[in-house]
């Protein structure tokens, strides 16, 4: 299986999922999609902080470890929200990857010439 079969393989599985859940990703109305982009944003805000708890960030607390199995799981929440982000403004793996492709060259070209200041058109064409 391809990276790129693997990565629609994902997208097909979130919708399935979030269809079992009862939201539609497709088809949603404009307030639907301000709603369900809010949502996904707190949620993985969310997610952020529980990887946050699974690294050693305490430097008051000598009791802390880093639990790395942890981290993964959250990582790998976060992508559930993230992909069900990406799937309620329209976007399917093909689309991910290829605007991934496109900004990456962006940020190469950015570090190549210093990033000394910021051009709000280098990705308008993304």
């Amino acid at each position: 299986m391809s990276q790129t079969d693997r990565l629609s393989e994902i997208f097909r599985l979130q919708r399935s999922l979030n269809e079992r859940i009862g939201v539609q990703t497709s088809g949603m109305s404009q307030a639907d999609k301000v709603t369900w982009t809010l949502n996904y944003c707190r949620a993985m805000s969310q997610e952020i902080a529980e990887l946050t708890d699974s690294v050693p960030w305490k430097w008051w607390a000598k009791y802390q470890e880093f639990d790395e199995q942890n981290a993964r799981v959250e990582v790998v929440d976060l992508f559930h929200f993230l992909i069900s982000l990406a799937q309620v403004l329209g976007m399917d793996a093909e689309d991910v990857y290829a605007a991934y492709l496109k900004k990456n060259q962006v940020n190469v070209q950015r570090q190549e010439h210093g990033y000394a200041h910021k051009d709000i058109n280098d990705s308008r064409h993304i």
